[in-house]
């Protein structure tokens, strides 16, 4: 995979934070397919923020398929494909954190998942690269606000 993430990564804006970074160590992926990192360092103003630890993980893992899936040929009389088959990449950040005093770290997560139906990756790639560009736009426009409702709950 040629993606990789570059330390530190500047973190999007929240409330009660100035300024976060995450300095990030290259970690085994749980599975062959996958890149992940840790979050060994924090940088600007988060307070009680953990770095990552065996006990409260906090990591970034990519996975793209396992095998690539390619279009199959079209139906010679009609010229239609009947069934595109999908590659489905994932984003995964997870992050423990305590739910109540005196108990153990349990494990939040995002997954972002990105289904592409084989053959757009050749034929309109453009249209790809203009949905995860509106996608990330979108949750960085809004990372406050959706920490925000992590925590009261309103949308």
């Amino acid at each position: 995979m040629t993606m990789s993430l570059t330390s530190p990564v500047t973190g999007a804006a929240q409330t009660g934070f100035t300024s976060p970074t995450y300095t990030l160590t290259s970690d085994i992926a749980p599975s062959p397919n996958g890149k992940q990192y840790a979050v060994t360092g924090l940088g600007g103003t988060q307070t009680g923020v953990d770095a990552h630890s065996a006990s409260k993980p906090f990591t970034i893992s990519v996975f793209k398929p396992q095998q690539i899936k390619t279009l199959p040929a079209a139906n010679p009389i009609t010229g239609i494909i009947k069934a595109v088959p999908v590659n489905t990449y994932k984003v995964i950040t997870r992050k423990g954190a305590v739910p109540a005093v005196n108990q153990i770290s349990q494990i939040a997560r995002i997954t972002t998942v990105i289904d592409v139906p084989a053959g757009t990756d050749t034929y309109e790639p453009e249209e790809l690269r203009a949905m995860l560009s509106a996608h990330i736009g979108g949750l960085t426009q809004m990372s406050a606000e959706l920490g925000n409702t992590l925590v009261t709950g309103i949308i």
